[in-house]
Parts: structure tokens; C-alpha cells; sequence
């Protein structure tokens, strides 16, 4: 081994050693290129290499613009037609890869904000619950109903909110069960546990 490759394999073990928690760090990793669902290849250059190789392919400036890592035992990830959106999901075990596939297309479709309704960002849900109360009582038909019927009725549309904006709550495209009951039909143990989306800006 040259001095050279010396340094780097140990400037490498170094950076493997800690969690890759940004960009920069990133970049000096080396390129992992999956070729299956369960084989990936590791590259002789680097993260960012390959980045800069990839902007003489394409005649375009390309930048590591954001990076993100999720957690878990078993991992997915998607990456829509259209390059520009994307999904990494986490699971508390192994999984199907055709139920792994279809949650996470799913999950990049529809955008959902958390995985579940406990997840759900806090200042997220008081402004729908804001909101919803608010119509409550701008509704002429609400006009002189308690403050308390309101509020059960502002939670009837927060259940609402979650089925459509949470990834286990909605409906599986084109189905009439849940990501919930689609992922136990497969798995009765099986959950998500970690979720990340990405979208490049036009």
C-alpha cells in the first residue's frame, strides 16, 4: 500500500469510526453503489468524486445539496421517476421488499408529515386544532352550541387530519385498508420507525 492509500485508508477508518452527521463528512466517504436490494458495491472514489464525475456526465454543476441518514433494522428507500423525489424508510424488522417498495413510493407520493399521529410535530397539530375550531364556529349552524360540543367536533376532523397526513393512517393508494393494516397483513410485529423525504426544488 502506497503512502498515499495509506493516509486515506486511515483518514477512512477515522470517518467510519463516528456517525455521518453532515454533507462534508459525506463527501470523503467512499461512493457505495447499490446494485441489488441486498448487494451494494463500494467504489474506489469518493462521495464526492462521484458527484463531480457525475457533473462532466451531464454538463451540469451537481452539489451535494442536503443529507440525511435514518436508523433502523431494516431499511428501504425510493427514488421517484423523476429524480426529484425521493423517501428512506426504517422498519423494526425485516420486510418484504414488494411491502417495503409500495409504503415507500406511497410515502413519496403522498408526503405525509410524520410517521404516525405521535409524531406528528406539536406546533403542527395546535394549528389544526386552531383551525378546525376556528370553522367550528364561523359555521352558522354552530351558532349556539357549547364551547365543548365544538371542540369533540374540531377532533373528529383532527382524526381526520391524521388519516390523510400520517403515513400509517392513510389509506393505501388504490386500496380501502391502511399502511397500517397493509404493513401487519405482511407482518403482524412489523412497524416503521424511521422516515425521511426529499424533494429538490425546481
Amino acid at each position: 500500500m502506497s503512502n498515499k492509500d495509506q493516509k486515506y485508508a486511515e483518514r477512512q477508518a477515522k470517518l467510519e469510526k463516528h456517525d455521518v452527521t453532515d454533507a462534508e463528512v459525506l463527501k470523503q466517504l467512499r461512493a457505495m453503489v447499490q446494485q441489488t436490494p441486498k448487494i451494494t458495491e463500494i467504489t474506489g472514489i469518493t462521495v464526492e468524486e462521484m458527484v463531480t464525475e457525475k457533473s462532466g456526465q451531464t454538463g451540469e454543476k451537481v452539489e451535494l445539496a442536503y443529507y440525511g441518514r435514518i436508523e433502523a433494522p431494516y431499511c428501504n428507500a425510493y427514488v421517484h421517476f423523476n429524480k426529484k423525489l425521493g423517501t428512506i424508510l426504517g422498519f423494526n424488522k425485516e420486510v418484504s421488499e414488494e411491502v417495503a417498495h409500495a409504503i415507500a413510493m406511497q410515502a413519496t407520493a403522498m408526503a405525509p408529515i410524520s410517521i404516525d399521529e405521535n409524531d406528528c410535530p406539536a406546533e403542527v397539530v395546535e394549528k389544526e386544532k386552531a383551525i378546525a375550531l376556528e370553522m367550528m364556529k364561523q359555521d352558522p349552524k354552530n351558532a349556539n352550541k357549547p364551547e365543548a360540543i365544538l371542540a369533540k367536533i374540531a377532533e373528529g376532523k383532527m382524526r381526520k387530519f391524521f388519516e390523510e397526513n400520517t403515513l400509517l393512517n392513510q389509506a393505501l393508494v388504490g386500496e380501502k385498508i391502511s399502511i397500517r393494516e397493509f404493513l401487519q397483513q405482511a407482518d403482524k410485529e412489523a412497524t416503521i420507525v424511521a422516515y425521511k423525504r426529499f424533494a429538490l426544488e425546481a
